[in-house]
């Protein structure tokens, strides 16, 4: 079954400018300015007024209706990143050998690398490069914390999931080896007002 037309509505708040032009969405907002290519995508973007835009699609199929409450969840995103930003908080894990993290930016990408020693007693370095637009640093008030921030809701959560997947026990039990760094709690970096 085909729908004729269906339409999603999102508002933008005041201090956001959003610039969509052949479906590549350019968010700049107080935080800074985010990119998003939706080309591949076959909806169709209007704005009513200065602070709605309209997400359409005519003729589609289930399927593709369903696109678009995801577009606009991804632009959603890329407001709040620009107005509060994301902070993932990761905790580490361990029953016997301290984990050591170690945080270092490297000089010629600009982006953090974070050093993973000691887990599981394993002599390996494992090294994790932060994505684009990413900051990470070792919580001070909470012990064995790491606290990752940025604007972009998939490149911070991208990292999160690099540092967990890189810490996964092989070859082992893993309903006892619990050992690794897991993500622990979500939020904004300024709170929402």
């Amino acid at each position: 079954m085909k729908y004729i037309h269906s339409s999603e509505a999102l508002t933008i708040p005041d201090d956001v400018k959003v610039h969509i032009k052949s479906r590549l969405v350019t968010v700049e907002g107080p935080r800074g300015k985010l990119q998003k290519d939706l080309s591949h995508l076959s909806v169709c973007f209007s704005r009513p007024n200065t602070n709605t835009i309209n997400i359409e699609l005519h003729h589609g199929a289930r399927k593709n209706v369903a696109t678009l409450r995801t577009v606009k969840t991804l632009i959603n995103n890329l407001i709040i990143g620009v107005t509060r930003g994301y902070k993932y908080k990761m905790r580490y894990v361990y029953a016997h050998f301290p984990i050591n993290v170690n945080i270092e930016k490297n000089s010629e990408t600009g982006l953090y690398e974070v050093d993973i020693r000691n887990f599981l007693g394993e002599k390996i370095v494992r090294r994790v490069t932060m994505h684009e637009g990413v900051d990470v640093e070792i919580s001070k008030n909470q012990k064995d914390e790491l606290t990752i921030t940025g604007n972009s809701l998939e490149n911070v959560s991208q990292s999160a999931a690099d540092i967990q997947q890189i810490c996964r026990v092989r070859n082992k039990d893993i309903r006892k080896f619990l050992d690794g760094l897991y993500v622990s709690e979500r939020t904004n970096i300024e709170a929402a007002t």
